[in-house]
């Protein structure tokens, strides 16, 4: 009895022996698979690289990014007794009120965002305070109850977005454009949507991302050695324009002035190298603000230089002449039946605002006789009009620069062969242009005969500010020079002897053509009208292309009223401005005088 008592208690101490190393055991397997909360001894830092700028070609920045940062604090881990000082510091770093931080503060326990606007600069002076408030242990370290483990969480400032800025306002609006903003992953980006800014988009946009990793030391800042990685964030380029910002401020001012002045819907104006391209005024009256779109806005955020296209007009009639002189069909002196104004074709009445009995060629474009060109254009055929005008530039893209180009209509050759179709599209009608194909047609009368598409971008530059030039589109002969030569010629007698005379400017060799066109709505042609001015300014050393639509204006029906007065100020500008310089020449200076004795 006593042996098997013994053996009782022998295995139950077996037994509760054998139970408690199980447990140890099961105990040390689940601390040994199981997942602990050790602090990383890495830490990893992302930096988001910033779309480009927009660069006046005098250096200031029209469209430029502004990044913007949140910044975040955990109230648990603030220092009761040094809460003031926090809070006082944070105040004056990022500039917000005292007493609104204390709200926020307040509010609740735990992660509070103290502002998700905070500009750059600012972000960078409040991660100085944050490292200094780490120092002076403004942060306390508390044990997380779930694992244990002591940690500090001070303040962070973190990369939230980024915002497009204008400095100018509306300058140089609609050709900017504006951008959208896109939501990812919680960081707000930017994405063009009109003008420049959707054009190139892709240049602009943010190239690589920055990033960097490493072993951290005790505030979980990277140990930057030769064990770390870092990669270099890169930013989109920069794009500089061929477009000064104090030059294009004067011309925009005008065309409010103007607008006002001859009661027009628009007025839109662009100003070129005849021999390079470069524009160096592009402006509209209707412009906007990127940052604040409203419904009144959005007549005004298509590009009118390129998305308005017309009926053009009288403003053709010097290319339908340049096409008969280049082909031998006509000689300026040649005899033109005015018909005394009125000249019936077929079922068609054409009529002239002046009446002529009989005028020379060269005089059907100087006084702008619509009888006149209709019956010279009949020597066409209606292959080689065609072929002319698509030569020019007509119904294809003017400049690669911009962007949504409603590049028009020009009758087909089988329709030119129509005597009727073939007189109205002799003098602008029955086609569809905008103002920056006839600027690029123009340039060839200014240009001996050769065509230049108007540029307006003319670098890209890169991170290292590193300028990349862009490439100038080759030139194309279109007529002879000799054409030119003689069409120039007639084009200065227009301004000086006919429809263009308030556009003459001592000292100045200015010349073009003048342009009045109905316009049509639904299939109609209305009482409304548009007006046009073509032309060219040129001293001893410059030459520059120059055009003016003016989208129906109430002041007056006619062109040299309209578009030619703001062709002549844009002209005053340039001499103001140094773009210009009169001569003295007195040959130069006797032909404008007897031109304005004729005017009185």
């Amino acid at each position: 009895m006593l042996n098997q008592n013994r053996s009782k208690k022998i295995l139950f101490l077996y037994g509760l022996i054998s139970t408690g190393f199980l447990l140890f055991v099961t105990v040390m397997l689940f601390t040994v698979i199981k997942p602990r909360h050790l602090p990383s001894i890495y830490a990893k830092e992302s930096s988001r690289a910033q779309r480009g700028s927009i660069i006046s070609a005098d250096g200031f920045h029209l469209a430029t990014t502004k990044k913007l940062y949140k910044v975040v604090v955990n109230t648990r881990y603030i220092d009761p007794n040094k809460k003031n000082l926090f809070i006082e510091l944070f105040s004056i770093y990022s500039g917000i009120n005292t007493k609104e931080i204390k709200k926020r503060l307040s509010h609740k326990k735990g992660i509070v965002v103290l502002s998700y606007n905070i500009p750059q600069i600012q972000a960078h002076y409040l991660k100085e305070l944050a490292r200094e408030l780490r120092r002076f242990k403004v942060f306390m370290e508390l044990k997380n109850k779930r694992t244990g483990l002591r940690s500090v969480h001070g303040l962070s400032i973190i990369e939230s977005g980024e915002s497009r800025e204008y400095p100018y306002g509306k300058l140089l609006t609609p050709i900017l454009g504006y951008p959208h903003k896109l939501e990812d992953d919680g960081y707000t980006s930017i994405k063009g949507v009109k003008g420049l800014e959707r054009r190139f988009d892709d240049v602009l946009s943010a190239r690589q991302n920055g990033s960097s990793r490493g072993k951290r030391d005790v505030n979980s800042y990277i140990i930057l050695n030769k064990d770390s990685f870092t990669k270099a964030k890169i930013d989109g380029l920069d794009i500089k324009l061929t477009i000064p910002i104090s030059f294009q401020i004067k011309i925009e001012r005008m065309l409010d002035s103007m607008k006002k002045e001859i009661r027009a819907k628009q007025i839109m104006i662009t100003i070129m190298n005849s021999q390079t391209g470069d524009v160096y005024a592009m402006a509209s009256s209707n412009r906007f603000y990127p940052k604040k779109i409203k419904r009144s806005d959005y007549p005004s955020l298509n590009s009118g230089m390129t998305e308005y296209s017309f009926e053009p007009g009288s403003v053709i009639k010097p290319i339908t002449f340049s096409l008969l002189l280049e082909h031998g069909l006509v000689n300026p002196y040649d005899l033109v039946n005015g018909h005394n104004g009125r000249y019936r074709m077929g079922r068609k009445v054409i009529t002239d605002e002046h009446k002529f009995d009989w005028l020379s060629a060269e005089n059907v474009i100087v006084y702008s006789s619509n009888i006149g060109m209709a019956q010279l254009s009949q020597k066409l055929s209606g292959y080689e009009f065609h072929e002319g005008l698509k030569k020019f530039g007509f119904s294809k893209q003017s400049t690669p620069d911009l962007i949504y180009e409603r590049l028009g209509s020009i009758p087909s050759p089988k329709r030119l062969e129509n005597k009727i179709y073939k007189a109205t599209c002799s003098y602008g009608y029955g086609m569809q242009a905008n103002l920056m194909q006839l600027l690029h047609a123009y340039s060839a009368f200014n240009n001996n005969g050769r065509t230049v598409y108007p540029k307006i971008v003319s670098a890209f530059i890169d991170e290292h500010n590193k300028e990349s030039k862009t490439p100038y589109t080759k030139p194309i002969q279109v007529i002879k020079s000799s054409t030119a030569a003689i069409m120039k010629k007639i084009l200065i007698k227009t301004v000086n002897e006919g429809t263009g005379k308030k556009a003459i400017t001592p000292g100045i060799v200015v010349g073009g053509k003048t342009g009045t066109a109905h316009i049509v709505e639904k299939k109609k042609y209305i009482n409304k009208y548009n007006t046009a001015f073509m032309g060219f300014a040129n001293d001893a050393k410059h030459k520059y292309s120059i055009g003016v639509v003016v989208v129906q204006p109430k002041k007056s029906q006619f062109a040299s009223q309209t578009a030619v007065p703001v062709f002549k100020k844009a002209v005053d500008i340039m001499i103001e401005d140094g773009y210009l310089t009169p001569s003295l020449n007195p040959k130069i200076v006797k032909k404008t005088r007897s031109s304005h004795k004729h005017l009185h």
